[in-house]
């Protein structure tokens, strides 16, 4: 079966949802018209007002009462619709959702997912279009991940559920309308992807590139480009940017002795400046490169805004520059 990277979001939260009773969600639109994307449509129907319902546009009220419902038993996985809007209640998910589950304790839970959409969208725009991943990878405590492909989204979305620590879980909006191939057997089983796990979606023995969400299908279209040229590019997807998978991503550099990083966000701080050479130095030929936005506000401008995110062809010439 072919299934969209938003239906398989979808199919994870009414299965974890009919699986937990304590599973709620909330946020904007997410009720009645289901999401801005339609991700919850038809789930007021069969869950009921409790377990889903529109909130006011108040960020900050929303992570607040969801740590609130954490603590008491519940599991409430809420969306503050675009990633952007994670910067409203920086302070609530920086200071409170990352740190309290250390602060007060091995006795304390905080069962709480915070869904959101991120990355480009054909002229969102500057304030509706950022990647805040390495915004937020400076927050120990909390857990970050961004899936590349239906598959992964369902089964990462569910581990995020069941998890006893709080998880941002960032959504690349063109990624929703994506398809994969999954079989009916997997894709309807109760399967689950453990969190701080990366996954090498191809093998090589030349490069690795480290891809991140949407990056990674452009990052497979370059390794084929280049597999043509005879450059064997493997291409890791850490799926969970933190924890970093470090162990699975330096054995693919121990391998291939150079590195790339490729990921959607700014590059000046962003995930790229993490994988440091001081814990690989004497394996690498040449220094980890950084395949990544430009500096830059994103465009309303359409052709604007591509130009301002990697390409295949941009990654393609980094490859090229680097051997």
């Amino acid at each position: 079966m072919k299934v969209t990277y938003g239906k398989a979001i979808s199919d994870a939260l009414k299965e974890e949802m009919r699986r937990d009773e304590k599973v709620l969600i909330y946020g904007e639109d997410v009720a009645e018209f289901g999401n801005i994307f339609g991700l919850t449509r038809g789930m007021l129907e069969e869950f009921g007002p409790k377990r889903i319902r529109n909130t006011p546009i108040t960020e900050t009220a929303i992570i607040g009462s969801a740590i609130g419902a954490a603590e008491t038993g519940l599991r409430p996985c809420v969306e503050l619709m675009y990633s952007d809007f994670t910067t409203v209640c920086f302070a609530e998910i920086f200071h409170c959702v990352s740190k309290w589950r250390y602060m007060h304790g091995p006795e304390y839970k905080l069962p709480l997912v915070i869904r959101n959409a991120s990355g480009s969208a054909n002229g969102a725009g500057s304030e509706h279009s950022n990647c805040v991943e390495s915004l937020f990878m400076h927050s120990p405590g909390l857990t970050i991940v961004t899936p590349s492909c239906a598959y992964d989204a369902k089964g990462l979305l569910k581990s995020a559920i069941r998890s006893d620590n709080p998880v941002l879980f960032c959504e690349p909006k063109l990624l929703y309308q994506a398809k994969q191939e999954i079989s009916d057997d997997v894709y309807n089983s109760d399967y689950t992807i453990p969190l701080g796990k990366a996954d090498v979606k191809r093998e090589g023995k030349d490069v690795t590139l480290v891809a991140v969400g949407l990056m990674v299908s452009r990052a497979l279209e370059a390794a084929e480009k280049l597999a043509a040229e005879g450059i064997e590019v493997e291409v890791v997807d850490p799926r969970t940017i933190a924890p970093l998978d470090k162990e699975t991503i330096f054995d693919s550099i121990r391998k291939t002795h150079r590195a790339a990083v490729v990921e959607e966000s700014n590059k000046t701080a962003g995930i790229g400046a993490e994988l440091v050479q001081e814990e690989l130095y004497d394996e690498l030929d040449g220094p980890v490169m950084r395949i990544a936005a430009l500096d830059v506000p994103m465009p309303y401008n359409i052709p604007m805004e591509h130009y301002s995110i990697p390409d295949v062809n941009r990654i393609v010439e980094t490859v090229r520059k680097m051997l």
